[in-house]
């Protein structure tokens, strides 16, 4: 079984810390970052960064869906960090400067993946769709935070 990686980044127009607030509001903004391939959303403890429990499923294709329960945690400044306690996969967001009020955001998923041939395929494909739909919530990220 071999570790599967998806990475997209966005700069975005605005402060690191306004961008890094908005991606830890898991209460209230998070919600509205997501994109068609998420729901039944629920905040289930905290709801403001370290600490959160989030539930959400994950329609990656017509036929993969994932259970996710993430436990979010700062292990540094400006760093997120959502373990799935459902399966391997790990979503870390990084929040820098990126010039006069500007950020970039940088979000990596890793799992470990399928052996044999199916492992193949999703090491192909997985990481392309994962990162549209992440492109997409920067994208969302981007359009709440440049108000």
């Amino acid at each position: 079984m071999a570790q599967v990686e998806a990475t997209t980044e966005r700069v975005v127009a605005a402060d690191p810390e306004t961008v890094f607030d908005t991606l830890a509001d898991y209460a209230g903004t998070r919600a509205k970052l997501l994109p068609e391939h998420f729901s039944e959303y629920e905040v289930r403890e905290g709801g403001d960064g370290e600490g959160t429990l989030v539930h959400w499923r994950l329609q990656a294709t017509s036929k993969r869906v994932r259970d996710c329960l993430l436990e979010v945690s700062e292990p540094t400044d400006g760093e997120l960090v959502e373990k799935d306690r459902n399966s391997s996969m790990v979503t870390v967001w990084r929040v820098t400067p990126a010039g006069q009020g500007r950020s970039r955001v940088v979000v990596t998923t890793t799992w470990t993946g399928a052996g044999g041939i199916g492992g193949f395929f999703e090491k192909t494909f997985a990481p392309k769709g994962l990162a549209r739909i992440y492109d997409a919530v920067l994208a969302k990220l981007a359009a709440e935070v440049e108000k």
